[in-house]
Formats: structure tokens, C-alpha cells, sequence
């Protein structure tokens, strides 16, 4: 696709998109004038474009549209239902004419028909006469407008937009200078220079694991040094995301750098402590919330002191700080000579081509890391790569990210048809549209989004007779949300509908032969729920051209633990139910801990771990092995038996439960353990809201960044594991699948 067509399909997606939600407003308030403006200038905006690039049939048929609309916005037609499906039609045929001038470069489409129905609404305000007949002919069938919807968005356009500028909260100055303390009375006995570092590790899965990693940098490059906490504090956790280092006979720029290359060190600030005692500042540099960009300290004086960043945009802004410095009064000039070009359009292959190449750079970076540490070699040179390529990897990654709102924009014409072949009144709500994920995840997470917004119209609303019945307002509600938590995004569809019977559900589950009696009488109602994920499992009457079929749920559930991500189901009878995903940020690059399991190397990913702690308090309980956190008992897992077995296939491939396993590990385990009680190993304890077990392994070794490929062939969906990892050396380590283990 040449630039100028690729232009014109990307905008005309936009302006599609943006027609039809200017409809759905016009529709709701047909006395909403500033919604008649925009519905009249995207639609005049497409016809021009088409007709600038000589799509005469496309441009034919937008004028026929224009002129429709112009006669409502006069006042000359009234906004009906009738002429409402007639607009929303010719919006469908805009939409298949733009898609196949994004395929082939030519329209096939004959619009001919619809063109004259739409004259004759302008004309007569009615279609095929006072019958109504033409509004049978005109109505929008759910299902088309859902293919219609799967044809356009991101896959067709092809495009992506990468902004030129900084994140504008990035590029605000918001150091906050610190003064160097006087030396406390343990480390009085230091030689000078003595180097005063703040280190900032910020909010940790693992605090005590992190400073431990931090401190066995300090032994190995530095000598005397004392930490305020003491070690042993720091090792157990007991700071508040940082602590003071006071190291002997050093160099701050020396330190900074040393320990700033840390993946565990969020932020360092440095300085001399007679600098300190004089009353002089050392910048600091603030980390954002959550991991995400955040703002550096940039002074740096004459050597003595230094402010060295570590992670997301920190790292871009502390490498090319001097680059910016330099070119500042040029860039400055440039702006005033004319307006500057602030984002530009990059195609999506480009994009992902980055991405794959950036993987390398990661893959390349641990081995060259690697392969120094074998020779015990030092190297400032390495540091500062890996700084850069920490760097690139966090503007790669957020090239890739792009708003909610490029999947939920279609939404609501969805719902807005469905409800209507439905005879249903629902106000549609979403919020959260500007939260941003992976592309990659989105484009794979908005078929099950759909899937789910038809089973909340479909089964979840009940028609407006039904809801009186039940004292409720006539108009149902769905709310579609999407919200950032951490590295995660919490994705919810809740409605207020009937919601879902537990009882239902369990005699559906035995007629279906999902369950027996016995294990569904058994089931707690957040377990029933879960049914609703097994394979043909469906709880309505009668089958409908929108769902009922029982062929989506267990896919909607796959979809979203292959992108390593979970989806739950809440309900009350009778007030409506939720349906939540949680799914990752962004996919690929993720940071995992190495752990020893009888001498083979596997990855647990850091977000899935709460704790680590010796293998010590290990009992025996009815033949399983668990160990006691606060009031909650966690299932001991022994990975060397458990991989040792077939690689987490005690669950298998079609057990539902996959905790069942537990207990087969918890008695292999203590067969061979005289009791079940060791005081070997280390234990790595699982959150709580993705597993509640921990796993025993033989040592923990380091965490670091990796690449993390999946599983294809034969061994996709392979129970226990999520990927593999190539680390420096060209080990291929495998990453357990904490959930399936």
C-alpha cells in the first residue's frame, strides 16, 4: 500500500469510528446540536477525502449521506428510528468500501441501492412508503455489524502512532535536593573520602531479596561501607523502599555508577560527606509511580557528586542529558521558525520489526554480561549499555503500547445494535478508554470483549417488561472499565441484569456431564461461576443469532492466559454480573528470578512472587506438606519432583482444578522427606491473588530481564509452563506457569 492510500484508510478508520459515535449521541439526544455538527463534518470530511483521491463511488455515496444529514440538521427530517438504521447502514457500507481499498486499492462495493433509499428518506422521510417496509430492509443486523466491526481497527489499518515528544509529565524538572548527612558513629571509623549514597529501591515484591543483591555489589566492588539500616535489617526487608550507604576511600561518580547499574536500584543520589556537612545538595532522582516514566535530577557538579537513574525513561533522560543541553538553543530556533511537527505515523511492521530487534539487543546484553562475569572482568563501558539498552527497550515497548480506546471506540454501536435486534434499552458506559496496552494484546483481547459485551446484552439484560417485573428501571446498564494496576490492566464488563443462578449452573453442570452430583454440591458459588469457562458449557434457553451456543467462553478464557493473563467471573442473583480480565501491560520482556531445581536452571516471573524465605518452617498436615503465612496455610509444591514427573503434568492436560495436583506433590514430597519437614532449600511463595502455594526449589540464584519466547508446536498449552528464556550464554531456560504448575 503506497503512503497516500495508507493515509487515507487510516483516517478514514478514524473518521468511521468517530461517525458512528457522533450517531449514537444524535440518537440518544436528537436535540443535541453540537452532536449534528460533528456527525455532519466527519461525514463531510470522508466525502472530500474520497473524492480527493479519486474514489468517485465512495465519494457518491458520502454525498448522498451529506445531504441526508443536512436535511435533519435543518429541520426538515426528524431523527427516527427508521432514519437512524438508515444512517447506520450507509455507515457499514462506507466502512466495506474503505476496507477494500485498504486490501486491493479498488471498491467493489455497489451502494446503488442504499444510495436511492437514502435520496428517498431526504426526500419523503420514509422509505418504501408509510409501511414502513424499507425499515425491514434497512434495519442492521447484529451480527453484520460485529463482522463489519472485526474488519476494520487495527489489523486493516496497519498503522500505529508514535508521539515525537516526551511524556509531558517526563519532561517537568521535579528533582528534590537532599543534603548530604553527617557520618553516623558506625561508620566514623571509615577512611576518607568518604561517599554518601541515598539508594531508592522503591516499592519491591521482594525488599530483602533486592538489598541483598545490593549489598553483595557493594562487597564485591568496593571495600569498607557501612548501610543505615544494618545488613541484616536490610536482608530481612525492614526499610522503607530505601536506605543510606556510607562507603570508604570511594569516588561518588564511582559509586553511582556501580551500583546504579543494578536493576534492583530504582534511583541513587551521591555525594561526599564533608560536600554535605558544608551545606551543599546532591540531585535526586524521583522514580514515577508504579515503574512508569518518571523525573531525574540533572545537576551534576564538577565530579564530586552525581545522580545516576535507573529504569524506564530515567535511564533516556540520565544517558542523553548532555545531548539535550547541547541542542536545546538550536531546537529552541527551529520551533520559532515554524510550527514543529509533533507525531508522525509509523506502519505497525516497523514497529514490531523494533521490537524484535530490541528483543535481541536484551538477549545479546545478558550474554555479553555474562561472559565477563566467567572472567571476573569490570567494565564502566558495559554499565553504560546497559543503561542504553534498558533505555531503548522502555521506547520500544511504549511505541507498542496504544490506548484502550482504539478497541472500545466500536463498542458502542455494538451494543447499540444488539440491543435493539434484542428489543432491549441499555445505556452503554466505559471508562477508562486512554489506559494503554500492548498492541498485541489488544488486538488479541477484542474478539473475547466482544464475546462477553453479547452475553451481557444477550443473557445478562432483561427486556424492559421483565426488569418492571423485577422492580427495576426499565433501562439496563452495562459499564465497561479498563484500569491500570501496576504492570497489569484491569479490564471489567459488569452488568445489572439477572445475573447468574449457582443452582442453575450446577444441575446444568450434571446434566451436561461437566460435574457429578457429588462435586458440584460440594463447590462454593465462586467455583460454579468458573463452569460457565468449560468447554460447551452455556446456561441459555434457547440458542439466538447472538449467543447461546456455548462455543465462546473457554475460548474467551484461553485468549487470555495465552497472553499470560487471567479472566473471573462475580455474580448476585438477580443485581448482574461481572466478568473480569487481568492481563499484562505489555508482553515479551519480563523479569523473572532464576531458581536451582536439582541442577537445572527455570525462571519464576517476579510478578508472581510475594515472598522468599528458607525452607525452614515446612509441616506436615494430614500427609501434605504446607507452610503457615500469617492465618493462611500455603501447599508446599516441590519443583524437583514435580518437573521431575513430567514437568507439571500432575495436573493434566484436563484436569479443571489444577491445585488438585497439589496434594500428589505434598505426599510424594513427604515420602521422601521422613515427615515432610525440611529445613533444605528455599521456598518461594506465590500471591496470593494468582496462586496460593509455594514452591520449593534447591537455591535462588539472580533475577534479570529476559526474553521470553512461547510455546508453539506441540508443546503450546503444555500444563507448568508459560516460555522459554535464551540467557547469555545460550542456555534455553524454561518459565514455569505458576498458575498450571
Amino acid at each position: 500500500m503506497d503512503s497516500h492510500r495508507a493515509a487515507f484508510v487510516a483516517e478514514a478508520e478514524d473518521g468511521i469510528t468517530d461517525l458512528n459515535n457522533a450517531l449514537l449521541a444524535l440518537e440518544a439526544d436528537p436535540e443535541d446540536a453540537e452532536a449534528m455538527d460533528d456527525v455532519f463534518r466527519v461525514a463531510h470530511t470522508l466525502k472530500g477525502n474520497a473524492a480527493a483521491m479519486g474514489y468517485e463511488g465512495v465519494s457518491d455515496f458520502g454525498h448522498a449521506l451529506e445531504d441526508l444529514l443536512d436535511a435533519v440538521r435543518q429541520g426538515d427530517r426528524e431523527v427516527t428510528p427508521e432514519l437512524m438504521d438508515l444512517l447506520f447502514e450507509g455507515v457499514d457500507t462506507v466502512e466495506a468500501m474503505v476496507s477494500e481499498i485498504a486490501d486491493t486499492g479498488d471498491v467493489s462495493t455497489d451502494p446503488s441501492d442504499l444510495e436511492g433509499r437514502l435520496r428517498e428518506m431526504e426526500e419523503h422521510g420514509t422509505v418504501g412508503g408509510e409501511d414502513g417496509d424499507g425499515d425491514a430492509d434497512s434495519g442492521t443486523d447484529a451480527s453484520d455489524a460485529d463482522d463489519a466491526d472485526a474488519d476494520g481497527g487495527d489489523e486493516d489499518g496497519g498503522v500505529n502512532e508514535a508521539s515525537a515528544d516526551e511524556d509531558p509529565e517526563s519532561s517537568e524538572d521535579d528533582a528534590e535536593d537532599i543534603s548530604v548527612p553527617e557520618l553516623p558513629d558506625a561508620a566514623a571509623a571509615l577512611d576518607d573520602p568518604v561517599v554518601y549514597a541515598d539508594v531508592t529501591i522503591g516499592e519491591a515484591a521482594m525488599a530483602g531479596v533486592d538489598a541483598a543483591l545490593v549489598l553483595q555489589a557493594l562487597d564485591g566492588q568496593f571495600g569498607e561501607y557501612v548501610t543505615v539500616p544494618g545488613p541484616e535489617a536490610l536482608e530481612d526487608g525492614e526499610y522503607d523502599e530505601r536506605f543510606d550507604v556510607f562507603v570508604a576511600d570511594a569516588d561518588p561518580g564511582v559509586v553511582a555508577e556501580g551500583l546504579g547499574a543494578l536493576t534492583q536500584v530504582e534511583s541513587i543520589a551521591t555525594g561526599l560527606v564533608e560536600d554535605g556537612e558544608d551545606g551543599e545538595d546532591v540531585e535526586h532522582g524521583e522514580h514515577g509511580e508504579d515503574g512508569e516514566d518518571g523525573e531525574d535530577g540533572d545537576a551534576v557538579d564538577d565530579g564530586s557528586e552525581a545522580a545516576v537513574g535507573v529504569g524506564g525513561a530515567d535511564d533516556a533522560d540520565d544517558a542523553n542529558e548532555s545531548a539535550k543541553d547541547d541542542s536545546s538553543s538550536n531546537s529552541k530556533s527551529d520551533s520559532n521558525s515554524g510550527d514543529e511537527i509533533k507525531s508522525i505515523r509509523v506502519d505497525v511492521d516497523q514497529v514490531d520489526e523494533l521490537y524484535g530487534l530490541v528483543e535481541q539487543l536484551v538477549t545479546s546484553r545478558i550474554k555479553l554480561r555474562r561472559e565477563l562475569e566467567a572472567t571476573d572482568a569490570q567494565s564502566d563501558t558495559l554499565d553504560e549499555l546497559d543503561k542504553l539498552a534498558s533505555s531503548l527497550q522502555d521506547t520500544a515497548m511504549d511505541m507498542r503500547l496504544i490506548p484502550f480506546s482504539q478497541v472500545s471506540d466500536s463498542f458502542p454501536r455494538l451494543v447499540r445494535d444488539i440491543s435493539r435486534d434484542l428489543g432491549k434499552r441499555i445505556d452503554f458506559e466505559i471508562e477508562g478508554d486512554d489506559v494503554e496496552l500492548d498492541r498485541t494484546i489488544l488486538t488479541e483481547m477484542r474478539d473475547p470483549l466482544v464475546h462477553v459485551l453479547r452475553n451481557a446484552v444477550d443473557h445478562g439484560i432483561e427486556t424492559p417488561e421483565e426488569r418492571e417485573v423485577a422492580g427495576k428501571e426499565p433501562t439496563g446498564h452495562v459499564r465497561l472499565t479498563a484500569e491500570r494496576e501496576r504492570d497489569h490492566v484491569i479490564i471489567e464488563v459488569a452488568d445489572d441484569g439477572g445475573g447468574l443462578d449457582p443452582d442453575q449452573l450446577r444441575e446444568k453442570a450434571v446434566d451436561e456431564g461437566v460435574k457429578s452430583r457429588e462435586a458440584v454440591e460440594a463447590m462454593e458459588n465462586e467455583e460454579v461461576y468458573d463452569l460457565v469457562f468449560h468447554p460447551g458449557f452455556s446456561t441459555a434457553e434457547e440458542v439466538t443469532d447472538v449467543s447461546g451456543r456455548g462455543v465462546g467462553m473457554d475460548v474467551v478464557r484461553t485468549t487470555a492466559r495465552d497472553l499470560d493473563g487471567s479472566v473471573s467471573v462475580e455474580s448476585e442473583p438477580g443485581e448482574g454480573t461481572t466478568v473480569q480480565f487481568r492481563l499484562p501491560v505489555t508482553v515479551a520482556i519480563v523479569k523473572v528470578m532464576f531458581v536451582d531445581v536439582g541442577g537445572t536452571e527455570y525462571g519464576i516471573p517476579i510478578k508472581s512472587i510475594a515472598e522468599v524465605a528458607r525452607a525452614d518452617d515446612v509441616e506436615e498436615v494430614h500427609g501434605d506438606e504446607i507452610v503457615r503465612h500469617e492465618d493462611d496455610l500455603y501447599p508446599v509444591i516441590r519443583l524437583n519432583e514435580r518437573l521431575a514427573n513430567g514437568g507439571a503434568t500432575a495436573a493434566g492436560p484436563g484436569d479443571d482444578d489444577p491445585t488438585d495436583g497439589d496434594a500428589a506433590g505434598g505426599d510424594a514430597a513427604a515420602a521422601t522427606t521422613d515427615g515432610g519437614v525440611t529445613d533444605e532449600g528455599m521456598l518461594v511463595r506465590i500471591r496470593e491473588e494468582t496462586r496460593q502455594v509455594a514452591l520449593h526449589c534447591d537455591a535462588v540464584l539472580d533475577q534479570e530481564e529476559v526474553v521470553v519466547k512461547p510455546l508453539d508446536g506441540p508443546l503450546s498449552g503444555t500444563p507448568g509452563l508459560s516460555g522459554t528464556a535464551v540467557l547469555g550464554d545460550g542456555d534455553v531456560v524454561a518459565v514455569l506457569d505458576v498458575v498450571s504448575l
